[in-house]
């Protein structure tokens, strides 16, 4: 997700989703914290295709860096669909473009168009999958050291401040989200609100449907 910083007239000059001003490596001041690159580092090949950066000053700086949390098994659950989408799926996705290819004229077949389209979701998925590994921040519940804290990784024992009723969930990433198995998204409302506090404590979750109260009972890490 993007921030807005604003851009100073020292000159800031960006190149394959980089940044570099005159000011060096890393300007605190004039660039709210955003690491940059110094652009009398860059060789002449490379300065050939920076551009300065015209008003308006104000610029949205993507975090093209930024790592994604992940348990271990869910990044071993990618890892596995992703040994599955390159020796089953695609293969079966090659070979149904060509059984469908054989039945001759290609502009009115559908088995053909429906072909390519599930090569097209394949490759995409593929690509996907593979972007999310190599930004995969994996960690170990078992080995948090929070103090306590609901944190990423997290298994939370929670009891609603109405009902009494008592539920438990993990605090995953997106892609091992899952409510039935008691696994939720480190983005959610519920997580949102967990997050940083102690058994004791009593989360204000807002939905869409209004704020229920949960109290904290017990925090683990496994």
């Amino acid at each position: 997700m993007g921030r807005s910083i604003e851009v100073p007239r020292c000159g800031l000059w960006r190149a394959a989703g980089f940044l570099a001003c005159r000011h060096g490596g890393l300007c605190d001041k004039v660039h709210g914290g955003t690491r940059l690159l110094t652009g009398s580092l860059l060789t002449p090949v490379y300065k050939r295709f920076w551009r300065p950066l015209e008003p308006p000053r104000v610029l949205i700086v993507e975090n093209i860096m930024a790592k994604t949390p992940v348990t271990v098994r869910g990044a071993e659950q990618l890892k596995q669909e992703l040994h599955r989408l390159k020796t089953v799926d695609r293969p079966n996705a090659i070979a149904a473009i060509a059984e469908a290819r054989s039945h001759g004229d290609l502009s009115e077949n559908a088995e053909y168009d429906a072909a390519k389209d599930r090569q097209s979701f394949i490759e995409g998925r593929i690509s996907e999958v593979e972007s999310k590994l190599a930004n995969a921040q994996v960690i170990d519940p078992k080995l948090i050291d929070a103090d306590g804290r609901c944190v990423f990784g997290a298994t939370v024992d929670l009891q609603d401040a109405a009902t009494g009723e008592g539920v438990t969930y993990q605090i995953v990433g997106d892609d091992e989200a899952n409510i039935k198995q008691g696994k939720i998204s480190i983005g959610s409302p519920v997580a949102r609100a967990l997050i940083g506090r102690y058994p004791g404590d009593v989360a204000v979750v807002e939905a869409p449907g209004g704020s229920r109260e949960f109290e904290i009972v017990d925090v683990r890490y496994e």
